[in-house]
């Protein structure tokens, strides 16, 4: 079977991809790797700046845009792509078990989390060590915990933590955070979130699980340690394209270059949400994508 259109990934750009595809008459595919759609807002607990729902969880929001998708008729399986191949008119992406044939290529694969790359973090992951607040805080109610970064992941994960952590260490590299006016104002509210600036960690350390962390102040120099029982580790993202051959033509940081049109350097393929080279990566920003790619392909298949 050759598919009008594939697209790889189900977070926001993909999820809106199949929405307005499927309202243009596309027989269309979304290919994920997990069962469960939603992307990267799956770890965000509140969402307050998507028009129309202050203060949605991603989870409800990102279960919303599924069920639109399935109302609709859009067919889902699950795949991990490992290359796209461009036959000219047909393209085959390639995963373990199926090759899929369609006439255009979606890629919506989004972004994962950085590391720090400090010594700890591998041997402690899963042991005190976290990417994801909203997956993982409830294990440290009542604890000290710590959060590291500056955008405003980092502050969403402080401020959701603050809630039922006894105390909240906020660790930033900087004297300024990135974050959104509106979530620093919220922090500051907080009398159980203490701001550590000018910081980097070190090292996380512990026996069976974490309980300490080595900081440095980077103006004085000075090397401290810090007694918590977690780290959430919010030092923001990068694109997943190096686990897929074939793909179009990317910057020097890994997101694929492409503009509002999302049309790629490859006729017949596009890309959508965080993946692509773009000012600003946020839910709203995807979900324009995926229905300004759905367009892009409509002017294709018309020849435009």
């Amino acid at each position: 079977m050759v598919y009008d259109v594939i697209v790889i990934g189900a977070g926001p750009a993909g999820l809106a991809a199949g929405i307005y595809g499927k309202r243009a008459g596309f027989n269309i595919l979304i290919l994920d790797t997990s069962s469960i759609s939603g992307g990267q807002i799956l770890n965000t607990y509140e969402i307050d700046n998507y028009p129309g729902f202050p203060g949605a969880s991603g989870e409800a929001l990102a279960e919303a845009m599924k069920k639109h998708c399935e109302g609709l008729g859009v067919e889902f399986a699950r795949g991990k792509v490992s290359a796209i191949v461009d036959k000219g008119d047909i393209k085959e992406l390639i995963t373990k078990k199926a090759t899929f044939e369609t006439k255009t290529v979606i890629i919506a694969t989004g972004s994962s989390n950085k590391k720090l790359g400090c010594p700890g973090e591998e041997e402690f992951s899963g042991m005190g060590v976290s990417y994801c607040a909203t997956c993982d805080g409830a294990f440290f109610k009542e604890k000290d915990v710590a959060v590291v970064g500056g955008g405003d992941v980092a502050l969403e994960d402080a401020i959701y933590l603050s809630r039922f952590c006894n105390k909240v260490y906020l660790i930033h590299r900087r004297q300024e955070f990135r974050g959104a006016v509106a979530l620093q104002n919220q922090l500051k509210k907080a009398d159980n979130i203490q701001i550590i600036y000018d910081t980097t960690v070190e090292a996380i350390e512990g026996t069976d699980s974490v309980e300490k962390l080595l900081i440095k102040n980077k103006v004085t120099e000075e090397v401290s340690e810090l007694n918590v029982s977690g780290v959430f580790i919010a030092v923001g993202t990068e694109p997943n394209t190096n686990c897929i051959d074939g793909m179009p033509e990317m910057d020097e940081r890994g997101y694929i270059v492409a503009g509002e049109t999302c049309e790629t350097s490859k006729p017949g393929i596009y890309v959508a949400g965080d993946v692509r080279a773009k000012q600003l990566k946020q839910v709203i920003t995807a979900t324009a994508d995926g229905a300004n790619a759905i367009t892009s392909i409509e002017r294709f298949f018309q020849g435009i």
